[in-house]
């Protein structure tokens, strides 16, 4: 990589390859919320339909139009940290106000089927929005200071770090800066707003005991997930000098598919989050490769990687451990296969239109 890339800036590499990440994910992100509607009033609303979601197309599609263009705009402008979080504040701003008006939202309304197993009553509660709003706001602006490069937060909160050499006397190694870990951080505004917030300690020890019991299910599944995840990427550290498992997996492919690569590169992605259970985890274990593969195929290293990191993100929608974590959340444990049966079928459609859009317009 660093032979290809000579006196090419990396920092500027990695911003080329976030604008055509969010260029590559314009068509994709501005659909998922109208797709994602009709698959909730068609699986779980009480006349199983279709129409009923397609009806909000108009401020779906405006959804999904403001935050993946915001996105473009913001990668190209302040670099790839920033995207995600930032164009998502933006489109609010512009959303919650039509919504609160009804411009482009449909007269007839729709709302989950109440039922025991999904709905507790609870004692309404009078707080202003600002106010509710206040922990989301802490937990960004907090994220940002720590991000950005040019203040000095990022550097300082990396030194603190624990981690173990040499793992069971292998060459494996591993470090952990905690307090830049996104947990911390949202610790510490989960901290902050219980005292902005005017919470007595009753209040909070019932909010940390409801957490604690909602995530039970969700620390079994990931301590047995994570140390799986770990052995697969480092299975490259052998006697017998063989790549790891997903390197040599994704190897044979590459060749096989020579040219047409950029149309499966996304699959690679998107099953790396699959197995390993993040978007990072699977660019950590595929980049190189992925780059690999476009320079033997003489193809745009840049195009490629965003292609792997759009393909990873897709793959978040059917990722095992993502998928058990929020069940427990909204509490449906238990619920995790049904949840993947449903959005398998879209995430490999959308990775498949990422290909496809990577070859005719790319």
């Amino acid at each position: 990589m660093a032979a290809f890339l000579g006196n090419t800036n990396i920092n500027n590499f990695i911003q080329a390859v976030s604008v055509k990440s969010a260029l590559l994910n314009w068509l994709p992100g501005t659909l998922l919320p109208l797709v994602l509607v009709a698959m909730l009033t068609r699986f779980w609303g009480a006349n199983k339909s279709w129409r009923e979601g397609l009806a909000v197309w108009k401020f779906a599609l405006l959804a999904g139009f403001t935050f993946t263009s915001f996105s473009v705009l913001i990668a190209a402008t302040l670099g790839p940290e920033f995207p995600s979080l930032l164009a998502g504040m933006f489109s609010m701003l512009i959303l919650i106000p039509l919504a609160k008006k009804g411009i482009l939202v449909p007269k007839e309304t729709w709302n989950f089927i109440k039922t025991e197993s999904t709905y507790t009553e609870a004692k309404s509660i009078s707080i202003p929005v600002w106010k509710a709003l206040m922990p989301y706001m802490l937990v960004t602006i907090i994220l940002l200071l720590s991000r950005m490069r040019f203040l000095p937060f990022k550097e300082l909160l990396n030194i603190p770090q624990f981690g173990w050499s040499n793992i069971l006397d292998t060459q494996i190694s591993t470090q952990f800066a905690w307090l830049y870990s996104p947990g911390a951080i949202f610790t510490l505004a989960a901290l902050i707003s219980y005292s902005l917030l005017g919470m007595n300690r009753k209040q909070l020890k019932t909010a940390f005991s409801n957490s604690i019991t909602n995530l039970v299910g969700s620390v079994i599944a990931l301590g047995t997930a994570v140390p799986m995840v770990r052995i697969f990427i480092n299975s490259g550290i052998n006697g017998l000098n063989i790549g790891s498992m997903p390197v040599e997996l994704a190897t044979s492919m590459a060749v096989t598919l020579g040219a047409s690569w950029p149309l499966f590169a996304p699959y690679v992605g998107a099953l790396g989050a699959f197995i390993s259970g993040s978007a990072t985890f699977s660019n950590l274990m595929f980049i190189l490769f992925q780059f690999g593969a476009a320079i033997e195929n003489k193809l745009d290293p840049i195009l490629i990687l965003a292609l792997q990191t759009v393909g990873a993100a897709l793959g978040n929608m059917i990722c095992v451990v993502n998928v058990v974590a929020a069940s427990s959340v909204v509490g449906l444990t238990g619920s995790e296969g049904k949840i993947i049966r449903y959005t398998l079928i879209p995430a490999l459609l959308f990775v498949l239109l990422v290909g496809l859009i990577s070859l005719f317009f790319l």
